[in-house]
């Protein structure tokens, strides 16, 4: 089991919309015998520049544990979500 933190930027929704979004993701996690360790919700900010047609964005944090292998799962599913403008998966190594 390795760390990694994911960091998405879902469309610019209120707080109670984007619940459902970390759900989806954590819930992700947990289904391919992850462990969520903190979830960070950074709120919404204005982006550098426009993605899919969007100048605002809602950024989440989210850390956890998991097996590599299921990292490739987790990147697919997140690709796909329409919510989600972008994402990075990143290993921790501290």
């Amino acid at each position: 089991m390795n760390k990694y933190e994911v960091m998405f930027i879902a469309k610019p929704f209120e707080e109670a919309e984007v619940d459902p979004i970390v759900e989806k993701v954590t819930n992700l996690i947990t289904k391919n015998n992850g462990t969520v360790e903190k979830v960070d919700r950074w709120g919404k900010r204005h982006l550098a520049y426009p993605v899919k047609k969007q100048n605002d964005g809602y950024y989440v944090l989210i850390n956890f544990e998991i097996d590599p292998t299921a990292i490739y799962e987790i990147d697919r599913v997140m690709k796909i979500q329409d919510e989600i403008l972008k994402h990075l998966i990143v290993k921790n190594d501290k």
